[in-house]
C-alpha cells in the first residue's frame, strides 16, 4: 500500500529460553528470549507470534528480511513507523 509506513529493527534471539520474552534494546539491538527451539522454523515461528503481541500487530506484517537461520536478524514490521515501534518493543 502506497506510503504505509514500515520499520526495521534488528534483533539477537536466545532460543530455548525457559519464556519467551522482550528483553529491551541494547547498543540498538533488540534483545529476545525465545522458549522454542531453533529446529524447523520453531523459534522464528515464536518470534513473529511474540512480536505480533507486543506491537498489537498481525503476522502477515512482520517479516524476517535477513537472519532466518541466524540468532541475528533483521525484522521489518509493516504498519508502524520506527518511533512508534522502539516505544512499544522498550515498554515492554
Amino acid at each position: 500500500m502506497a506510503g504505509e509506513e514500515r520499520s526495521r529493527i534488528m534483533a539477537h534471539i536466545q532460543p530455548n529460553a525457559g519464556r519467551s520474552e522482550v528483553m529491551g534494546f541494547r547498543a540498538g539491538v533488540l534483545q529476545v528470549r525465545i522458549a522454542a527451539p531453533p529446529i524447523k522454523g520453531k523459534a522464528n515461528d515464536e518470534l513473529m507470534r511474540l512480536l505480533s503481541d507486543v506491537l498489537g500487530v498481525s503476522k502477515s506484517n512482520l517479516a524476517i528480511e535477513k537472519g532466518v537461520t541466524s540468532r541475528k536478524k533483521t525484522i521489518i514490521i509493516t504498519g508502524l513507523g520506527q518511533d512508534r515501534v522502539v516505544k512499544l518493543l522498550e515498554g515492554h
